[in-house]
């Protein structure tokens, strides 16, 4: 095999090696600082722009073009491998986070757009101009393409972030080395060098991989006041399980899900008003709640024959099934027969599906990024509308409705829109502050929707702290704490409410 073609496979290990760092640093830049979009955009737009820097300065290099370009190689090996370590270990202590994952991101970036340049001018012995320069950029687009396949359908769902970095940038070392060797005769004088370099980085990734997971749980224990017993990168999300006493907490991307200490608060509500207006419920769609708590306040009922619970993230879903710590709390309710689980986007679910429901319960993550935005729009609702039986309901968490205020009456007045009579809910939550649900009914106006979950009967449930008298108090509202009347409705084409969540009142929490 020629030395030209050589050149040609680092530049197509740097292609997938480097464009899988980038898309590394744009996942956990989504998961540190939030905001998905805007994250992998800036992460991006940054590595590209770094990319035009290091090609310009690669021409201030005129003489060891091989030497260069294997510490170029050299460094984006560490670089790519390591930068996982690096954001989780300075994470929790740095409150300049975003400026330490663009860094690194535009770092990455120099050193592909400087090495480009100088395997060109190598190649040019090997080859004529027009097939060079077309061979060099077509080897390193066709690695961006496999990287960035890889790292969607094999890297992150299966080796999580840390293992998929140490394994592009070993792949992109490992090829930087045979680089070296086939080159060997141009470097004699700096082979000491060279070869000391290259133990050395071996050892440097050795260690980093054999102790990594405790590097990568020192950091994330920083971020959390209590001991982490659990957690998983999954191809959609970073799930977290904290343990203090006999209680857990559940944090998805850095946010607070549900504690066992005070879940009722949560979901004695979600569940038993609107079951109450639902007399009829022998089939119910449950979205999100892959947990099972909901199932758990719903297995309380007779006359039900089918839960189907929809939840993207298998991830999620074998925690409710297995999980110690959560199985002692959800009563096991995932494994009763009439449950039945799909691992499934909501939207799709609603948009295929040719079943009727008597109630649907959507239990989802705040509406922070436009992935889960959807599962809030017109559209949702009007598929859920079009699902549910005549004397059907809907409830959805709705955020809260101080700390995202317009976010919260943008839920209601986009489920109006589908055809809903609303009902808007809240309880406090004591280790999640004060939240939200709304109701839509097919079938009353909000005054008899109250009238109704008035006069029901909580008794028997064996509730911790839903009865009779709580529910003027859950279904009772002042004056919104800001201006509302602008809100707009949610849509596919008009995604508002994940700027409304990011727009939030937070700091009154």
């Amino acid at each position: 095999m020629n030395k030209g073609l050589w050149l040609k496979i680092a530049i197509f290990a740097t292609g997938i090696s480097g464009l899988t760092s980038e898309f590394i640093l744009s996942t956990l830049a989504s998961y540190f600082i939030g905001d998905t979009i805007v994250q992998w955009t800036v992460v991006l737009s940054i590595m590209l722009f770094s990319m035009g820097i290091g090609s310009q300065v690669s021409r201030i290099v005129v003489k060891r073009l091989l030497l260069t370009f294997l510490v170029v190689e050299f460094s984006l090996s560490l670089l790519i491998s390591f930068s996982p370590l690096i954001v989780y270990s300075l994470a929790a202590k740095s409150e300049f986070i975003h400026i330490l994952i663009y860094g690194l991101a535009l770092l990455v970036g120099f050193c592909i757009g400087f090495e480009i340049p100088l395997a060109t001018r190598l190649n040019e012995a090997h080859e004529t101009l027009e097939k060079n320069i077309s061979n060099i950029m077509s080897w390193d687009y066709i690695g961006s393409l496999v990287g960035g396949l890889s790292f969607a359908f094999f890297g992150l769902p299966y080796l999580g972030i840390t293992n998929t970095a140490f394994l592009f940038g070993l792949l992109n070392f490992v090829v930087a080395v045979i680089l070296f060797w086939k080159y060997k005769d141009d470097t004699l004088e700096y082979d000491k060098w060279i070869i000391t370099s290259i133990l050395s980085i071996s050892i440097f990734l050795s260690l980093g991989f054999l102790f990594s997971e405790e590097i990568i749980l020192f950091g994330e224990q920083a971020r959390y006041k209590d001991k982490i017993v659990y957690e998983e990168q999954s191809r959609y999300q970073k799930i977290v399980i904290t343990q203090w006493n006999e209680h857990y907490w559940l944090f998805i991307n850095g946010n607070q899900q549900l504690s066992t200490f005070d879940e009722f608060l949560y979901h004695e509500p979600m569940v038993h008003p609107v079951m109450a207006l639902t007399p009829e419920h022998k089939d119910i769609l449950v979205i999100g709640g892959g947990d099972g708590f909901n199932v758990k306040e719903l297995l309380k009922y007779e006359g039900i024959d089918n839960i189907t619970i929809v939840d993207l993230d298998p991830a999620m879903t074998n925690l409710g099934l297995e999980f110690e710590g959560l199985l002692q709390y959800n009563d096991s309710a995932l494994h009763d027969f009439r449950v039945e689980i799909v691992n499934e986007d909501g939207f799709n679910f609603l948009e295929k599906s040719e079943l009727f429901y008597d109630l649907i319960i959507v239990d989802l993550p705040d509406a922070k990024n436009l992935e889960i935005n959807k599962l809030y729009t017109q559209e949702f609702y009007q598929m859920a509308n079009r699902l549910l039986r005549p004397n059907g309901h809907i409830i959805t968490q709705a955020g809260s409705p101080y700390y995202a205020t317009r976010g919260f009456y943008c839920i209601n007045k986009t489920m109006e829109s589908a055809g809903f009579e609303t009902l808007q809910m809240h309880n406090q939550v004591l280790t999640l502050g004060e939240w939200g649900w709304i109701v839509g009914s097919k079938h009353y106006n909000k005054e008899q929707m109250i009238d109704v979950m008035k006069r029901a009967s909580y008794e028997g449930l064996n509730n911790k702290w839903l009865n009779n008298e709580s529910i003027s108090l859950i279904t009772s509202f002042g004056l919104p704490l800001f201006d509302t009347s602008r809100v707009e409705i949610n849509t596919i084409n008009s995604p508002v409410l994940y700027r409304y969540y990011l727009d939030g009142n937070w700091d009154l929490y």
